[in-house]
C-alpha cells in the first residue's frame, strides 16, 4: 500500500485499495502543484528522494498511524520527478469504520510524511528555483544522488 513512482498518480486506484464494506468512511487527500508561492509564479515542482529510505519511512508512517488510530487500511503514493501545475504529487487514502479516525489519520499522515520521509521538493520559477523545507531532514537532496538504479521506484 506504499508507492513511490515517476508516473502520474491515479487517486481512484489508490482509494480503491482502502475501500471495504466494513468501512463507513474513506478519506482521500490529494497534494497538488499550485501555480504560486509567496507572490512568485511556480512553473513546476521537482521531487527527489532517497528511494529505499523513503519507501521504508512511508511504511513506518503507515504502520504508526494504523496503530495510533486503530486502522487497517491506509494507502500512500508519492510522485517523484517533475510535477506540473495542477498535477498530483501525493495521494493518501484512509479507510475506517467511522469518519473521525479517517480524517485525523489522513491529516497526521501528511504532517508525518513532511517530517520524516526523505523526499525533497524544489519549486521552479521563471527566474530560478529553491528547495523547500529540506533543512529539517536527516538527509539532504544532494546526499541521495548516485548512479545506482532505483529498485523501489515504479517507473
Amino acid at each position: 500500500m506504499i508507492d513511490l513512482t515517476e508516473k502520474a498518480l491515479d487517486p481512484e486506484r489508490i482509494t480503491a485499495k482502502v475501500r471495504r464494506d466494513s468501512n463507513g468512511a474513506v478519506v482521500t487527500f490529494l497534494g497538488t502543484t499550485r501555480d504560486n508561492f509567496e507572490g512568485k509564479t511556480v512553473l513546476t515542482l521537482e521531487y527527489e528522494a532517497f528511494d529505499e529510505m523513503a519507501v521504508k519511512k512511508l511504511e513506518e508512517v503507515r504502520q504508526e498511524l494504523m496503530v495510533e488510530f486503530g486502522l487497517e487500511q491506509i494507502a500512500i503514493s508519492h510522485r517523484i520527478g517533475t510535477v506540473g501545475i495542477g498535477e498530483i504529487s501525493l495521494v493518501i487514502a484512509v479507510g475506517s469504520p467511522h469518519r473521525k479516525e479517517s480524517f485525523n489519520a489522513c491529516q497526521k499522515a501528511v504532517d508525518r510524511i513532511k517530517e520524516v520521509v526523505p523526499i525533497w521538493k524544489k519549486e521552479v520559477y521563471q527566474d530560478g528555483s529553491r528547495w523547500v523545507a529540506c533543512e529539517d531532514h536527516e538527509f539532504s537532496p544532494a546526499d541521495q544522488h548516485s548512479t545506482e538504479s532505483h529498485p523501489t521506484r515504479e517507473r
